[in-house]
């Protein structure tokens, strides 16, 4: 592993939302804690004040990566070509929003709405997905960006659940810069382990969100984290490392009821960032001295 892989942290952790506030605190708090990256959701993108975001990062000295889900009224798994469309839609704003702000990462669940489906997926939407993540790709490369598909639960979306279904995903969308994002959160849920879909991805690995079991503290729940800071230095991984947690406390409201935010797992997201860091550095710090 690369001891200079950028050690970010979720703007959720800050704020719920992206008015010029909010953006404003994360970025000061982002700097303020030691982080190299800070990644928005763009699920509130429409009060993002790009411009303003951009300068405000560049005089931090921070990098940025986005992320985002859909929702069910804009799902580019849907059969329905309207709804594809207006999830179409979203994702080339996105990306074009991302390219704005200086960031070269677009990652999430870009592949379906973020929340509980009463079905398996269809042929069809997934048709769509990869049609859909064909043409985002193709003027991603030209903005020489590169796409993520992180890997979620199956409580948040029926497309892909595990790292190898999102390397079948990948390997049918055929583009070079669309690689795989693991999450330890969903790792837990989903994998047998945590090591394995690490060497099963292997170079395709382009994003990492390190999360607690309950999304609270790292340490405090039943995760095993060395394993899986081993395993990315055994890939060579050299991309972020995430800090990701929400809290009810702090996270809005319509995007608290999609995660299933129901209690506050923390209040004081400096004291959790702080933590965090000194985790997530310590790891990789005892990674680098038993080489």
């Amino acid at each position: 592993m690369n001891p200079t892989n950028p050690i970010g942290i979720h703007a959720l952790v800050w704020a719920g939302d992206t008015s010029a506030e909010s953006v404003t605190r994360a970025i000061t708090q982002t700097k303020k804690t030691g982080y190299q990256l800070l990644e928005f959701s763009l699920h509130d993108s429409l009060n993002l004040d790009v411009e303003a975001t951009r300068r405000q990062l560049t005089d931090a000295g921070l990098r940025v990566a986005c992320s985002r889900g859909l929702a069910f009224t804009a799902d580019v798994s849907s059969e329905d070509p309207d709804t594809v469309k207006r999830g179409a839609d979203l994702l080339a704003d996105s990306l074009e929003i991302t390219y704005a702000l200086g960031g070269t990462h677009l990652t999430g669940a870009l592949y379906s709405a973020l929340g509980k489906y009463g079905k398996p997926l269809s042929t069809q939407g997934r048709k769509n997905v990869v049609s859909v993540l064909q043409d985002l790709a193709s003027r991603a490369a030209e903005l020489e960006m590169t796409l993520g598909l992180e890997v979620c639960n199956r409580y948040e979306t029926n497309v892909i659940n595990t790292a190898r279904d999102a390397l079948k995903l990948a390997d049918d969308i055929g583009a070079d810069n669309v690689l795989i994002h693991l999450d330890t959160y969903h790792m837990n849920i989903e994998e047998n382990d945590l090591v394995q879909p690490v060497h099963e991805v292997g170079d395709r690995l382009g994003y990492v969100h390190i999360g607690e079991n309950h999304r609270g503290y790292l340490g405090s729940g039943h995760l095993d984290f060395a394993p899986f800071f081993r395993a990315l230095n055994a890939i060579g991984y050299q991309g972020p490392i995430t800090f990701e947690s929400f809290s009810s406390a702090v996270v809005a409201s319509g995007l608290s009821n999609d995660l299933a935010i129901w209690r506050n797992l923390w209040t004081d997201g400096e004291d959790l960032a702080r933590h965090a860091h000194q985790f997530i550095t310590e790891q990789l710090f005892l990674i680098r001295t038993a080489a």
